[in-house]
């Protein structure tokens, strides 16, 4: 059903509609971090509020024989169900703007939807690296059986490379083969822009060669830590019941409220995948 239908007392024709998502999409598209690296599942579907996830403690190798006998299944370790929240943020267009851009005939002014979308994004990747204790929901950052590595200090040449080499040997000798990435808090993304030493190479340049799917700074990483994850859907991934969507809600004081929201959570399948790069205190945020 097409939005107009669906939202007749809403001020737009097909037109303003479409402007309206791409501005949506667009701005939430160019925040996302985690669905840079994290395999999506779905959509499920409008309403689905809950989705089984396989938890696999350790990788295991396949079988060897002669005749190919049934042995050694793929099986998960347990499996849990968890709650697909919703995430959203509302936003206002003034009728007095709707009615100037119809007498100007000059287009709509979707700032406030695209500060939104933003927002909305910046709760996905929070819930993604942070999980959400509301919902008992683990992220990247504090998942139970993930490894660790305490970090050196980055302000020296090289630090950066060697720390996230022993990540990744972690995540190898866990029987993780890659590909990788690297998410990071803003200040150590900083701090991989300096020249390595005895080369002309930036230090990330070097770290890319390692993580091949990526080297990523994200704002809802606090403090100075960063992670390093075995990706492929394998490992985990995004169920996602609902994408972006934008929906009119009601009027107000003659002006025109919108919903900018999405329904999704992360499925950590083998937590062993994944490594945190933690503070020298042993703080990972």
């Amino acid at each position: 059903m097409d939005k107009i239908t669906r939202f007749p007392e809403a001020p737009f024709d097909a037109d303003q509609w479409e402007s309206l998502e791409a501005t949506v999409i667009e701005s939430a598209r160019r925040q996302l971090v985690g669905r840079r690296f994290i395999d999506i599942y779905g959509p499920l579907g409008e309403g689905v509020q809950t989705v089984v996830n396989d938890i696999f403690e350790r990788p295991e190798m396949g079988n060897l024989s002669l005749h190919g006998e049934v042995s050694g299944l793929s099986l998960s370790t347990s499996r849990v169900n968890l709650t697909i929240p919703m995430l959203y943020k509302d936003f206002i267009l003034y009728w007095r703007d709707i009615q100037q851009s119809k007498s100007l005939d000059i287009p709509i002014d979707f700032s406030p939807a695209a500060n939104a979308a933003q927002q909305c994004a910046l709760l996905e990747d929070n819930l993604i690296f942070n999980g959400s204790n509301q919902f008992n929901l683990p992220g990247l950052m504090n998942v139970k059986g993930r490894l660790t590595h305490i970090r050196s200090d980055w302000m020296k040449s090289g630090n950066a490379f060697s720390d996230v080499v022993e990540a990744r040997n972690k995540l190898l000798s866990m029987g993780h083969t890659g590909p990788f990435a690297l998410v990071v808090s803003p200040s150590l993304y900083a701090l991989l822009h300096r020249v390595h030493e005895g080369t002309h190479v930036l230090e990330i340049e070097h770290v890319r060669e390692l993580v091949t799917d990526g080297v990523y700074q994200s704002p809802v990483i606090s403090g100075e830590a960063g992670v390093v994850v075995a990706t492929g859907r394998q490992n985990l991934d995004l169920a996602i019941a609902e994408d972006f969507d934008t929906i009119f809600l009601d009027t107000e004081n003659m002006n025109y409220l919108f919903r900018v929201y999405e329904s999704l959570v992360l499925r950590i399948k083998r937590p062993s995948a994944i490594c945190t790069l933690e503070d020298p205190d042993g703080k990972s945020k």
